[in-house]
C-alpha cells in the first residue's frame, strides 16, 4: 500500500464539515419524522437518543479511529490490522457501489423540481388539460396534481417492474447533470471536497431555519408541532420501535460503507476525533430533530387545509341539502349542526350518510408519509398552497440536492480511497480516477432513469445495504474487541491523543454495541424469512392509486446482493 504523500485536510474544522455533509442527508429530512410520527411522537425521542448513546456514538468514534491510525481506506486498513480482513473493508465498498447507483437518481428528481419550481405557475400546482382541450386529464383529475406530476410527468411510471418502458429522457439528463456535479465535487479527492462541504453542510441549515420561521407562521403549523410533542408512551412498549429507533441510528450516521474510514485517513495523526465523533453524533440527531419540527409544521399546515376543505364541503352540501340561509352554518359549528339537524330532520340526514365525509383533524396529522411519498408529495402539496410558491419551491428543491449531493461526496470517497491506497493505482491521478468511478456508476444507474426505475430504486433502497451494513459493522467491533484487542486499540487511542479511552467506550464495543448489531441483524432476518412474498408498492393508472405487487424478481436481488456483500 502506498500512503508516502497521503493528502490532509486544511483544519479540524474541514474534516468535522466533511462528516456532517456526509452523515446529514435525506434520511434526517423524510426518514426520521416519519418514525416520529408512526411511534408516539415525542416518546420516540426516548429510544432513539438511548441508541444513539449506545449503539451510534461508539460505532462512529470506532470507525473514525481506525482510519486515523492506519491512514488508509476501507480495504487497507483492515488488511493491516488482519490479512484475512481485507474482505471486509472489499464489502463496505461493493456496499458503497451499491448506494452509489441508485442514490444520484434522488439527485436527480431534485433537479428536475428545482427547474419545473421557475414557472409563473407550478406544475404540480393543477392538472394539465387534455389532447381534446375538454377539460382536466383524467388520471390527474382522479388523483391529485402533485401526485400526477410526480408519477406521470417526473416518472412515466410503468404498471409494474416487470414492464421496463424504456429511458425517460428528461430524467436521463437528469442523471448525467447530477453524475457531472458530483464529479466536480470530487474531482481533486479531498482538496475539492473540503471545499465544497462548507456550502453542502451549511446550506441545508439555513433553508430549513428559513422553514421553520415560516412554517411556523402558516395557518394550523401548531397543531402539527403539538402532535409531535405530545408522547405516546405506550409505544415504548413496542418492540418495533426500538428496532427502527436502533436502525435510524445506525443508518443516519452512515456506519459501514467505509467513508468515515476513509474521511479520516485524510486527518492529522494527532487530531483529536473523540470529540469530533461525539460532535458530528449530536449534530446529526440534532438536526433530525430540527428537521421534523419543519415537517410537522408544514404536516400541520398541510393537514389543516385538508380539514377545513372537508368542512367547507360537508357544510356546502348541507346548506344545499336542507335549503339554509347562507350564514347559518360556518365551519366552526358544521358538527353541531348536524347534531341538530340529526335531532330536527333525521331522515332527510341518513340519506346523506354516504355523502357525509369524516373530517377528522387527528387522523389527517395521523397519516404517515415517508421517502419519495414525503419529499415530493407532501411537501410539494403544502408548497404550492404557500404564497410565492416558486421561492419556497426552490428552496426545498435546492437544499435537498445539497443533502443528497453531500452525502454523496462520502459514497464515491468511500470508493476512491481504497482503490488509490494499491501502488499500481496511485500513479493513475484523481481526476482520472474519480472520473472513471462516475462514468461506470453513470452508465451501471442509467436504469434508474426507466419508467420502472423507481420500483428498482425501492429495492436496493430496502434490500442492497441493510443486511451487508449490518454484518460488516458487526464484523467490525468484533474484530477491534476480540482479534485485534481491546488493550491495543486502547494504546493506539493513547499514542494519537494522548489518553486512554474510559471505561464508556470499552464497555460499548466489547459488549452493548455487539449485542445490539446481533439483536438487529436477527431481526431483519427474521423479519424478511417470515414476511412471505415480498411485496412493493406501484401505480395503477386505473385506480390512481398505489397498490401493492408481488414480484419474485425481489428475491433473487436481495439474495444477491446479501451474497455478494458479505462474501
Amino acid at each position: 500500500m502506498a500512503k508516502d504523500a497521503r493528502d490532509n485536510w486544511e483544519s479540524p474544522m474541514q474534516f468535522v464539515m466533511a462528516c456532517v455533509s456526509y452523515a446529514v442527508g435525506l434520511g434526517n429530512v423524510w426518514r426520521f419524522p416519519y418514525l416520529c410520527q408512526m411511534h408516539g411522537g415525542g416518546g420516540f425521542l426516548i429510544p432513539y437518543l438511548l441508541m444513539l448513546l449506545l449503539e451510534g456514538v461508539p460505532l462512529f468514534y470506532l470507525e473514525l479511529a481506525i482510519g486515523q491510525k492506519m491512514r488508509l481506506g476501507s480495504i487497507g486498513a483492515w488488511t493491516a490490522i488482519s490479512p484475512y480482513l481485507g474482505g471486509l473493508g472489499l464489502a463496505s465498498v461493493v456496499t458503497s457501489m451499491y448506494l452509489c447507483l441508485y442514490y444520484n437518481i434522488i439527485n436527480a428528481w431534485s433537479f428536475w423540481y428545482l427547474f419545473h419550481s421557475f414557472q409563473s405557475v407550478l406544475p404540480w400546482a393543477v392538472c394539465p388539460v387534455n389532447s381534446n382541450r375538454t377539460g382536466p386529464i383524467e388520471e390527474c383529475e382522479k388523483a391529485t396534481p402533485t401526485q400526477y406530476f410526480f408519477y406521470r410527468e417526473t416518472l412515466n411510471v410503468s404498471p409494474s417492474i416487470e414492464k421496463n418502458g424504456g429511458i425517460h429522457t428528461g430524467q436521463a439528463l437528469c442523471f448525467l447533470l447530477a453524475w457531472v456535479i458530483t464529479y466536480l465535487f470530487i474531482i481533486r479527492g479531498v482538496k475539492s471536497t473540503g471545499k465544497v462541504v462548507y456550502f453542502t453542510a451549511t446550506f441545508p441549515y439555513v433553508v430549513l431555519l428559513i422553514y421553520l420561521i415560516r412554517g411556523m407562521t402558516l395557518h394550523g403549523a401548531l397543531n402539527g408541532v403539538k402532535y409531535m410533542f405530545t408522547p405516546k408512551m405506550e409505544e415504548l412498549a413496542n418492540p418495533t420501535t426500538w428496532i427502527n429507533a436502533a436502525t435510524q441510528i445506525f443508518f443516519s450516521l452512515g456506519l459501514g460503507f467505509g467513508s468515515l474510514i476513509a474521511f479520516a485517513s485524510y486527518n492529522q495523526y494527532h487530531n483529536n476525533f473523540e470529540w469530533q465523533a461525539i460532535i458530528v453524533s449530536l449534530i446529526n440527531s440534532g438536526t433530525s430533530i430540527f428537521a421534523s419540527i419543519v415537517t410537522f409544521a408544514i404536516y400541520g399546515f398541510k393537514a389543516t387545509i385538508n380539514y377545513e376543505n372537508c368542512l367547507e364541503r360537508t357544510r356546502i352540501l348541507l346548506l344545499n341539502s336542507f335549503n339554509l340561509a347562507e350564514d347559518s352554518i360556518i365551519i366552526n359549528n358544521v358538527f353541531e349542526m348536524i347534531e341538530k339537524l340529526n335531532t330536527t330532520f333525521p331522515e332527510q340526514l341518513a340519506e346523506l350518510s354516504n355523502k357525509l365525509e369524516d373530517c377528522n383533524l387527528e387522523n389527517e396529522l395521523s397519516t404517515a408519509v415517508e421517502g419519495t411519498g414525503l419529499a415530493f408529495i407532501v411537501y410539494s402539496e403544502a408548497i404550492k398552497n404557500m404564497p410565492l410558491s416558486q421561492l419556497w419551491s426552490v428552496l426545498y428543491f435546492f437544499m435537498l440536492l445539497m443533502l443528497g449531493m453531500g452525502s454523496m461526496l462520502g459514497n464515491i470517497t468511500a470508493i476512491t480511497t481504497p482503490l488509490q491506497d494499491f501502488k499500481f493505482l496511485s500513479r493513475i491521478s484523481n481526476e482520472a480516477l474519480n472520473g472513471f468511478v462516475c462514468i461506470l456508476c453513470l452508465l451501471l444507474g442509467l436504469g434508474f432513469t426507466t419508467r420502472s426505475g423507481n420500483y428498482w430504486f425501492t429495492m436496493f433502497n430496502d434490500y442492497g445495504a441493510t443486511f451487508s451494513l449490518l454484518l460488516i459493522v458487526l464484523i467490525e467491533v468484533i474484530t477491534v474487541s476480540y482479534i485485534y484487542g481491546i488493550k491495543r486499540f486502547e494504546k493506539d487511542i493513547e499514542d494519537m491523543l494522548g489518553h486512554r479511552p474510559n471505561w464508556f467506550w470499552k464497555i460499548m464495543w466489547g459488549g452493548i454495541s455487539p449485542l445490539l448489531l446481533i439483536g438487529l441483524f436477527l431481526f431483519y432476518v427474521i423479519n424478511y424469512i417470515q414476511g412471505g412474498t415480498p411485496t412493493y408498492q406501484a401505480w395503477n393508472k386505473d385506480l390512481v392509486s398505489l397498490y401493492f405487487y408481488s414480484s419474485s424478481l425481489r428475491w433473487g436481488f436481495s439474495f444477491c446482493c446479501l451474497y455478494y456483500s458479505a462474501s
